[in-house]
């Protein structure tokens, strides 16, 4: 049975998010989290309850998240959110610094921190992301009994 995996990021990293991503649906595997910008702009425009109701239906399911770590991750308050809710329902627990991953443009930025406290860290670029992902969920999961 293949692992379904939560990613939570801030939306201003959607591009280098979607080379994570993209990388983990290619080994066969399925991921959520992800919503196009029309999408996530009418969820926005309900409300937070909506935004709320919204991160608790894509968690369903789910027995690893992934916080995929840039720039501006830190000051999100529904990444916050959505490691809060992970917790709650004893999910697997890790983050990924996608910071040095080019955008669209090219370019890489800073990340803000190594979030969420307590539990792995890696770094996409100079830890083999691509390769290694898969090992580094399977650790988060059997370390929240899954």
């Amino acid at each position: 049975m293949g692992r379904k995996v939560f990613f939570s990021f801030k939306y201003k990293d959607v591009s280098r998010a979607m080379v994570v991503r993209n990388s983990w649906v290619a080994q066969g595997k399925e991921a959520a989290g992800f919503i196009d910008k029309a999408d996530f702009e009418a969820v926005k425009k309900k409300g937070d309850a909506a935004i709320r109701n919204w991160i608790d239906k894509q968690l369903e399911g789910t027995s690893v998240t992934v916080v995929l770590v840039g720039e501006k991750t830190c000051s999100s308050r529904w990444v916050k959110y959505e490691i809060e809710q992970s917790i709650a329902r004893g999910n697997g627990l890790l983050g990924i610094d996608i910071s040095k991953i080019k955008n669209l443009q090219g370019e890489t930025s800073e990340r803000c921190g190594e979030i969420p406290n307590g539990y792995s860290f890696y770094l996409w670029n100079n830890h083999d992301g691509y390769n290694k992902m898969g090992g580094w969920i399977e650790k988060a999961a059997k370390a929240a009994g899954k």
